[in-house]
């Protein structure tokens, strides 16, 4: 045994030796190479052989030494500075997965919360102490409710337990559009001290029956969040207010996202409110609130598209790429359809904090100009009224059948398009021309005139596209244009289209 540990010894001796041998050497290698004495002893045998010229390229060899030295000594400390770096990045991201485990924990934990919070809720809808049991037996509601309550759209499927039981409700709708025009202006002086002119709500009116968007602009404080607002509220349906910040890219901050780590949808409130309203027949109303604070086409442009289909059964939007069996009902295959009970009132303050709203915005839309407050007015006190979504599109769809725009009034119109594309290079397309025979039969209904009708719309939607050409290229053109609108449409008549026209001269 001892013939075996000296043979071990000397054997192992062999491969240590050499970690030695390289120590040494390494020291040596380093303290030869900063060893001044002997570059001091060498430089001093040669100093009496040098010239003026030598001595120049002594100090260069020097120089290259020095820089050779400090390069090593650098290289080495970005080596050793990257290597702590690289350990550091890696702590950082093994605390950032427990981070992320320990949030998943705390999720699962509130999940369970929840449903226990759940469970007590149920036992309180009359149930005594020791009658689970039999409750969950005898019904499957309470299984149904914590069940779907681990959906990962939590909020609609409250929904859908909430409106289980739900029936459509038809109400005694008997008034005209003019009674509504009527009825919405006298509520909003009796019950909110809300003055607005009547026309401004027949164009309100006819603007909802346009499409699904209506933008209320102006300057601040005349009152357009209040008019959506007080629509809500006249329908007993308080509207869902959606600011919109600056921040907003695209429909994700619109209706919400699906979360990768929790595994769950963030809902927003337009959402809910968008899922709540395809169980109703009732008018409801989001409100984007300075919608221009941010590029509406970024966040709404897909919206806006969906609802400009021809057939409402196409007015769908992608939620999540894929379906789960808990899901909510009425989002299939991670698709919602649009309701179409409900309407967008988007409010727009034109100044320098904000965006310009594109042609793509304003052509599908209907803008309404709030640029005046109302004196305080005496009216008869007027409660709210519940009214089906059906039946006021039933109003909309008669009044285009039985006030059509006259063949005089169209004529005109035409003759006014091709005098405006002569003149000013702008036209209109077969959008804006259909929803002109919708806007005027609708204000007309509503108690309105039809040329005034037909100036308002012209203002808004036609003229709107004269502001983006070069004044100065125009200036001339208009005063011959508003001799032409007094003699086409009679001395007058024409009052917001002139209006608009005397206002962008005197800019030029």
């Amino acid at each position: 045994m001892n013939t075996f540990f000296r043979f071990f010894y000397e054997f192992i001796a062999i491969f240590f030796s050499g970690f030695e041998a390289m120590a040494k050497g390494f020291w040596k290698g380093l303290t030869q190479m900063f060893n001044f004495k002997t570059y001091k002893t060498v430089l001093t045998g040669y100093k009496d052989s040098f010239n003026g010229a030598e001595w120049i390229l002594v100090g260069l060899s020097i120089a290259v030494l020095v820089i050779i030295v400090i390069s090593i000594v650098l290289l080495i400390f970005f080596m050793i500075r990257r290597l702590i770096r690289y350990n550091h990045k890696n702590l950082n991201q093994e605390d950032l997965l427990d981070e992320i485990n320990n949030l998943n924990t705390q999720v699962d934990k509130l999940m369970k919360e929840k449903n226990e919070i759940m469970a007590m809720k149920v036992s309180q809808l009359g149930l005594k102490p020791g009658e689970e049991e039999t409750m969950l037996e005898e019904g499957e509601e309470s299984n149904e409710e914590v069940d779907t309550s681990d959906s990962r759209f939590p909020k609609l499927s409250r929904l859908d337990i909430e409106f289980k039981e739900y029936k459509v409700k038809k109400y005694s709708n008997t008034f005209t559009l003019a009674e509504l025009a009527e009825n919405f202006r006298c509520y909003t002086a009796s019950q909110l001290k809300l003055y607005y002119d009547i026309s401004l709500l027949r164009s309100f009116i006819a603007g909802l029956a346009c499409g699904r968007l209506v933008i209320l602009q102006g300057i601040s404080g005349t009152g357009k969040t209040s008019l959506a607002y007080a629509w809500g509220k006249f329908v007993k349906n308080d509207a869902c207010i959606a600011s919109v910040e600056p921040s907003w890219r695209d429909k994700t901050e619109l209706l919400g996202y699906f979360n990768e780590f929790t595994k769950k949808f963030n809902e927003s409130d337009v959402l809910a409110e968008l899922y709540k309203a395809g169980y109703t027949d009732d008018v409801h109303t989001i409100i984007l609130d300075e919608m221009n604070i941010a590029r509406v086409e970024y966040y709404f442009a897909e919206m806006l598209s969906i609802l400009e289909l021809p057939s409402r059964e196409e007015w769908i939007i992608e939620l999540v790429t894929n379906g789960w069996p808990d899901d909510p009902k009425n989002v299939v295959s991670g698709k919602l359809k649009l309701p179409e009970n409900l309407w967008y009132i988007g409010t727009i303050n034109n100044d320098d904090s904000t965006f310009m709203v594109t042609d793509k915005v304003y052509d599908r839309a209907m803008p309404i100009d709030i640029n005046t407050k109302v004196a305080p007015f005496k009216c008869r006190d007027q409660e709210a009224l519940d009214i089906n979504s059906s039946y006021l599109e039933k109003l909309f769809a008669d009044a285009t059948e039985n006030y059509p725009i006259s063949a005089t009034s169209l004529k005109k119109v035409e003759e006014m398009d091709n005098y405006i594309i002569k003149h000013f290079r702008v036209a209109f397309g077969n959008r804006i021309l259909k929803q002109l025979n919708i806007f005027v039969p609708v204000y007309v209904a509503s108690g309105g005139d039809e040329v005034d009708a037909i100036d308002y719309f012209i203002a808004k939607k036609i003229f709107r596209k004269i502001e983006q050409i070069n004044i100065l290229f125009i200036k001339d053109e208009i005063d011959p244009f508003i001799n032409y609108l007094n003699k086409s449409f009679g001395n007058g008549k024409m009052k917001e289209c002139i209006e608009f026209l005397e206002r962008i001269k005197k800019a030029a």
